[in-house]
């Protein structure tokens, strides 16, 4: 447990704006920043395994661990030009992509089809 206690003592400064926030990519009169989600994970437990033998109880064998993880997903960059700033999610893009994909999948296949007749 004090090894959670000490990765928590010391999360908040590798939780800051540079962490979320990528360094600023400058381009064409453009200032990009990307953006990420951070989510941090731990936990930790221990136990004992109590040995009976009659009447009495034991001591027996005793275990105790403690993990923890940090997962970064890029979600958009803010675009900052002489006009304004705005944020530009990735999600769309994927959808774009899938959507384009897709329909690429299914033109191939009409294709086949139609060049089969």
């Amino acid at each position: 447990m004090e090894f959670i206690r000490s990765l928590m003592e010391r999360l908040p400064g590798r939780a800051g704006a540079a962490t979320v926030y990528g360094e600023p990519i400058v381009a064409e009169g453009k200032t990009l920043i990307p953006c990420a989600k951070v989510a941090f994970v731990f936990g930790g437990g221990s136990g004992v395994e109590r040995a009976e033998t009659g009447d009495e109880h034991r001591a027996g064998r005793e275990g105790s661990g403690s993990g923890g993880g940090v997962a970064a997903k890029p979600v958009g960059v803010l675009e900052i030009t002489p006009a304004g700033t705005r944020f530009i999610p990735f999600e769309n893009t994927r959808r774009l992509v899938g959507a384009l994909l897709a329909g690429l999948a299914v033109g191939l296949l009409i294709g086949r089809r139609l060049s089969r007749r």
